[in-house]
């Protein structure tokens, strides 16, 4: 496994707890005033991009029979607010306290999860998506929005499955791109919830099985992923077809 040493901004316990987790919950990574600035943000390009949508596209990003956008692409290359937010210092400093210095943004996303049945995640493993060639030289930073709970569609984690395979995924009938851990595999994975507050961050390794459940909550779940890979690491075997121009270097 690589070693990373420590620390600019965790502690030994933090590392070894994602070493041994595959996950880690930092809170109040963001304040107040940036939370409030991305979710202004999100509000405005939603309403812009769900207006451009023809019926494909709204297939894709809108919730199954709702009229609510569930997500949004690669915000860090397309929003200055997100663009400013991946590059902050403290979240980089963390991200290479994790997997080394000299970073750069593969992928990301805003997840938005609506209240009143906002739709689940299955079991996934983000390595399977990306196909790194080396597997411990990327990790997920999931930016919490608001309050992310049980209740609202928080993530769940297999915890240390992150040393184990990346496995072979597989998609439902007309959900090409929901890949997903095959059923026989995810059930003998025990999930643990993993809250975290509004401002916070939840860490994982490309390799650690996580999920989303549905939001049955009155409340909104909504979250930024940023994916970050060190540099000179390369995507040998991606899943989908991932638009190399859109990475941004950030250290």
């Amino acid at each position: 496994m690589h070693e990373v040493p420590t620390s600019r901004a965790l502690d030994v316990d933090q590392v070894r707890c994602y070493r041994q987790t595959g996950h880690l919950t930092v809170p109040g990574v963001l304040d107040e005033e940036e939370v409030e600035h991305a979710l202004a943000d999100v509000e405005r390009w939603g309403r812009e991009f769900t207006a451009g949508l023809d019926a494909d596209g709204r297939a894709w990003y809108l919730e199954a029979g709702r009229d609510v956008l569930r997500k949004l692409d690669n915000p860090h290359a397309m929003r200055d607010v997100f663009a400013a937010l991946a590059a902050k210092p403290r979240l980089v400093a963390i991200v290479e306290d994790l997997i080394g210095p000299g970073v750069s943004v593969y992928f990301s996303q805003i997840f938005l999860k609506p209240p009143g049945g906002g739709g689940p995640k299955p079991v996934h493993q983000d390595n399977f998506y990306f196909g790194p060639s080396d597997p411990e030289g990327m990790v997920t930073a999931w930016v919490a929005l608001d309050d992310a709970t049980p209740e609202n569609g928080c993530l769940f984690y297999g915890e240390g499955s992150n040393a184990g395979p990346v496995h072979p995924h597989v998609a439902p009938p007309g959900r090409p791109y929901d890949l997903q851990v095959p059923e026989s595999i995810a059930a003998r994975q025990p999930m643990t919830p993993a809250p975290v507050p509004r401002g916070g961050v939840s860490l994982h390794h490309g390799n650690t099985f996580h999920q989303s459940g549905h939001n049955h909550s009155p409340r909104w779940r909504r979250a930024c992923a940023f994916h970050y890979v060190r540099n000179g690491n390369r995507f040998t075997t991606p899943a989908l077809d991932y638009d190399h121009s859109l990475i941004r270097r950030v250290s």
